[in-house]
């Protein structure tokens, strides 16, 4: 079992991704385990404060240390971590890579960013790795953190119905997936390839995997660069 730490400060956001689909079934099959936790429960006084402006001026709140450092404190000794991750812009791009290695690991925690960032003490001494889900800013971390779970969670075995079906995702192998057809046979005029029907499993793969490498070439070359 996976179990997924995720500490934000909009909470709420995260409750409904979580309860449809695969990710559900995956939590009911007690394979994936997610925990959300309220930042603000960490905050200073009555209004429960997680933010506070920048020194040396300059438009954007920050996110302080002391709220993170306390929560991060309290879970750690709580939780053995494998990695406690924060999701921000210019971190690490996320991937199918990163995803398959996510999946093989106990347990992770997610830390949303919010506002300009997070006091840069807290990815100096209590984060171990920073990721991105893309070269875009967000308005918190959350969208983020959804995303990955989802990618993650998926991977994990038992979760789908078929496994070999994750093998086959686009980028999996480098390469993204070849087209892909279901009934009937003949629609408007418009036919499934032949080779689809014709049950001949290794021809079937070749023809596969030659869609795969021509879809690449034409909707992501780079891809084929980095093989």
């Amino acid at each position: 079992m996976l179990s997924i730490d995720i500490v934000s400060v909009l909470p709420a956001l995260l409750k409904s991704p979580f309860e449809h689909s695969i990710i559900q079934r995956a939590r009911t099959a007690g394979l994936l385990e997610i925990n959300v936790v309220d930042l603000r429960a960490y905050g200073h006084g009555k209004h429960k404060q997680v933010d506070d402006y920048q020194y040396g001026g300059g438009a954007g709140m920050v996110m302080m240390v002391e709220p993170i450092y306390n929560c991060l404190k309290e879970l750690t000794e709580k939780n053995e971590y494998d990695a406690v991750i924060y999701l921000t812009p210019d971190g690490k791009t996320f991937d199918q890579k990163s995803a398959n290695h996510l999946s093989t690991m106990s347990r992770i925690c997610l830390l949303c960013g919010h506002y300009k960032g997070i006091d840069q003490r807290v990815r100096d001494h209590l984060i171990t790795h920073e990721i991105s889900v893309g070269d875009f800013v967000l308005s918190g971390g959350e969208t983020a953190a959804i995303i990955i779970v989802d990618a993650v969670g998926r991977l994990i075995p038992g979760v789908l119905g078929d496994e070999s079906s994750a093998l086959s995702d686009s980028f999996q192998d480098g390469l993204l997936a070849p087209p892909v057809y279901s009934r009937p046979a003949e629609f408007n005029g418009w036919k499934v390839p032949p080779i689809l029907l014709s049950g001949h499993d290794a021809k079937i793969d070749e023809w596969r995997t030659e869609k795969s490498i021509e879809r690449t070439r034409n909707l992501r070359p780079d891809l084929l660069e980095d093989l």
